[in-house]
């Protein structure tokens, strides 16, 4: 990082004029201020005009605000600023982690931001890559958030802050950044208490969410985690790069807030795990009341089974007797009185014997 007031590192020609700014051809530039001395002395309205301005006298600074550029934006950028190649090529692709990288004079950090949406109990992420010179700053945006729309303006409304270089800017930036951090983690406390609700409410669509919010978290700790040693980083140029004091106290206020964040998104995995685990021991013990339960009614129906069947055996042994002595065939006792006792005796004595045997087993 630069100190303040720096002036640009291209050569003046020798008659003392500042060299002419090579065309940059921009669609994507949403704001572009040139600043001396903590105040806006032109607001460009393409990056072309940005670059002249900026040149026009020594000790001014540019910051300009891109979303979504194409790479040959950030190429002639890269040409007039010197930027290196490897970093202009992340801030084309995208989806990159969180790091800070330093190329000579030049420091480019990657961000990413965090909204909590409410109707829709989701985490949004944006990716934010920043360009930090001696006298420039560079923002390029891939998603609606942050908004630098009002960091720049609550920068404006302080020009001393301003004033203090290129390093107040890059302080602001990641100030709104992990001031944002703040509603997700209340969106994300909210959350993980509905589904402990959910979990003892027996929701069988609660496992699901539980997967979906860990996600989330482990996303959002994905985000915040690498910022911790990017402001180490920051701290540890602190006085080779002559930052200003009062900016080293308030980047050093940064990195609490942001070691706070890290530790309770640490407690938020925490609780999730216990969560999941209690879960799953509730559905355990709901699928073993769910088992006991079909086998006491297959018990119990086997039981009356068991009856029925008894009593059919026991009914069925008279109607054989009967049907047999039935039949059109001459038997010897078949038309005696005694014939008659003795099946009926018979049939008694059978049924009597099956329902004492069937007793004797508890079926009956």
């Amino acid at each position: 990082m630069g100190r303040r007031g720096m002036v640009p590192s291209r050569d003046l020609s020798q008659d003392g004029a500042i060299p002419m700014a090579r065309p940059v051809r921009g669609s994507s530039l949403v704001d572009s201020g040139v600043y001396r001395g903590g105040e806006r002395v032109a607001s460009p309205k393409d990056l072309t005009a940005t670059v002249a301005a900026l040149r026009e006298e020594p000790g001014r600074t540019a910051w300009m605000g891109l979303y979504r550029p194409a790479a040959q934006e950030l190429t002639a950028l890269a040409e007039e600023f010197d930027l290196h190649e490897l970093a202009v090529e992340d801030a084309v692709v995208a989806h990159q982690r969180p790091k800070l990288e330093r190329y000579g004079k030049t420091l480019f950090v990657v961000l990413r931001a965090a909204r909590y949406l409410d109707a829709a109990e989701e985490v949004e992420f944006g990716e934010l890559h920043l360009f930090i010179g001696p006298d420039f700053v560079i923002t390029v945006r891939h998603a609606e958030s942050p908004d630098l729309s009002a960091v720049r303006r609550r920068l404006e409304a302080d020009p001393e802050l301003l004033a203090r270089g290129t390093e107040a800017v890059l302080y602001a930036i990641l100030d709104a950044v992990v001031d944002g951090y703040g509603p997700v983690l209340r969106g994300l406390g909210t959350d993980i208490d509905e589904i402990e609700s959910q979990v003892f409410s027996g929701d069988p669509q609660v496992s699901r969410r539980i997967y979906e919010l860990s996600q989330e978290v482990v996303d959002f700790q994905r985000a915040v985690t690498p910022l911790v040693s990017i402001l180490s980083g920051l701290t540890a140029g602190f006085e080779k790069y002559g930052v200003d004091e009062e900016l080293q106290r308030y980047l050093r206020d940064v990195a609490d807030h942001v070691t706070v964040t890290a530790e309770r998104i640490d407690g938020y995995r925490g609780q999730l795990r216990d969560i999941l685990q209690v879960n799953a021991i509730l559905v355990g013990q709901r699928q073993n009341e769910e088992i006991k339960a079909m086998t006491e009614a297959s018990y119990a129906q086997g039981e009356e089974v068991k009856k029925i069947s008894s009593w059919a055996a026991i009914l069925f042994t008279p109607s054989l007797i009967s049907g047999i002595y039935g039949m059109n065939l001459d038997f010897p006792e078949k038309d005696t009185f005694g014939g008659y006792l003795f099946a009926l005796g018979l049939m008694l004595v059978l049924s009597v014997g099956l329902y004492a045997a069937f007793r004797r087993r508890g079926w009956l």
